[in-house]
């Protein structure tokens, strides 16, 4: 199929010319900086909703409670859906056909594309494809093996340079002399994979991140069998690549449909490489990781903006999605999911639960679920 990414409009109208305030480190020596004494602001009129994919964002439920010493100082709007192992809504808080950006959750469907065309990794190679990774040097290496395998070098790598995500890693690197770099960006791996598919075909690997490219149409080709929709629609993501909007409960339904699939489709491929390299889809301290490790059959993938997809060896699937895109409320989200469906243990929950707020170094307060009683 042929996509094109999609565009939005905002609609603005001037307002009568303020008094703009001039910095005091501006007029010490940055007046290069296009910066004004006098300017005039813009008032954005949005409309109800820019995009009415949006609707569904715009009215999920308030899901989790920021608690400061007793009084809740904040709330966190969110959506939650659990699949029945036929891809159907079995619970849902909020609007579970709500289109959203699955971020880096679509990296499993992603390397299942790429396995159907014709990639073949050993398992950990396979999911660090599915990672965004600490960038340690384990990491590293495997991403460099994708490539060195495949008779590519890092110069190929067309993903946005970034450090490493752990913090020791990135020290590291940093005091190696180096600076941002593909290899180390989180999505290496990924992007390791899509050359050497496109290197197993014959495919040009000049543009191989445009939407039209032989090798995205072949992932999304995939990834829409996987998830039981074409994609609502395309944009890009923060790596480069192209990035699927689907439903949530399509996401949901695909993660329970890959955690219970038979061991020789590429999406069973993908589900027993993360299943037994849990390491290389995360890293060390990463929950993603952890939670792999926890639940025997499980399977796991967190994105940037907040969300979180699972899918369970019984076929059933959750994803979670937190409206303002704050990562500290999508772990306790998943937890609530987990303790309906008894899934885990107490330890498990406890440690996806663990989101403490702090004053003066101290907890006193914590992010916590709310209205998972019932759907």
């Amino acid at each position: 199929m042929r996509l094109r990414l999609g565009s939005a409009a905002v609609i603005a109208d001037g307002i009568p010319a303020l008094r703009v305030c001039r910095p005091r480190a501006y007029r010490r020596g940055f007046s290069h900086l296009p910066l004004p004494r006098t300017g005039t602001l813009t008032r954005v009129a949005i409309p109800e909703s820019v995009d009415p994919l949006a609707a569904g964002l715009a009215n999920a439920p308030v899901l989790a409670h920021v608690n400061r010493c007793g009084m809740v100082e904040s709330v966190h709007r969110a959506l939650v859906v659990v699949t029945a192992p036929d891809g159907s809504v079995a619970q849902a808080w909020g609007e579970p056909s709500t289109v959203i950006y699955p971020r880096s959750a679509n990296k499993p469907l992603q390397a299942a594309g790429m396995v159907a065309a014709g990639l073949r990794l050993p398992a950990r190679q396979l999911a660090l494809a599915c990672a965004s990774h600490n960038g340690e040097d384990f990491h590293l290496q495997a991403a460099r093996d994708i490539l060195t395998n495949a008779g590519l070098s890092e110069a190929d790598l067309d993903n946005t340079p970034d450090y490493p995500v752990d913090e020791a890693a990135r020290v590291a690197w940093i005091r190696a002399g180096h600076g941002p770099a593909s290899i180390t960006q989180n999505c290496s791996g990924k992007h390791a994979a899509m050359l050497a598919t496109c290197v197993v075909h014959g495919w040009d690997r000049a543009g191989y991140l445009t939407v039209d490219h032989p090798l995205q149409q072949a992932i999304t080709d995939v990834f829409t069998e996987i998830t039981g929709a074409a994609p609502a629609v395309m944009a890009v993501d923060g790596c480069g690549a192209p990035l699927h909007g689907i439903p949530l409960v399509s996401l949901a339904a695909a993660f329970g449909r890959m955690a219970a699939a038979a061991p020789d489709t590429p999406e069973g491929i993908v589900a027993d490489a993360i299943r037994a390299e849990p390491d290389y889809l995360g890293g060390t301290g990463r929950g993603v990781t952890e939670l792999v490790r926890a639940v025997p059959g499980l399977v796991a993938k967190d994105g940037a903006e907040s969300v979180y997809a699972v899918g369970l060896p019984d076929g059933r699937g959750i994803a979670v999605k937190v409206v303002d895109g704050h990562s500290r409320a999508k772990s306790v989200l998943l937890a609530a999911a987990l303790r309906q469906l008894g899934v885990g243990d107490e330890k498990l929950w406890g440690s996806l639960e663990f989101a403490p707020i702090l004053a003066h170094g101290r907890p006193v307060g914590a992010v916590v679920a709310v209205g998972f009683d019932g759907p």
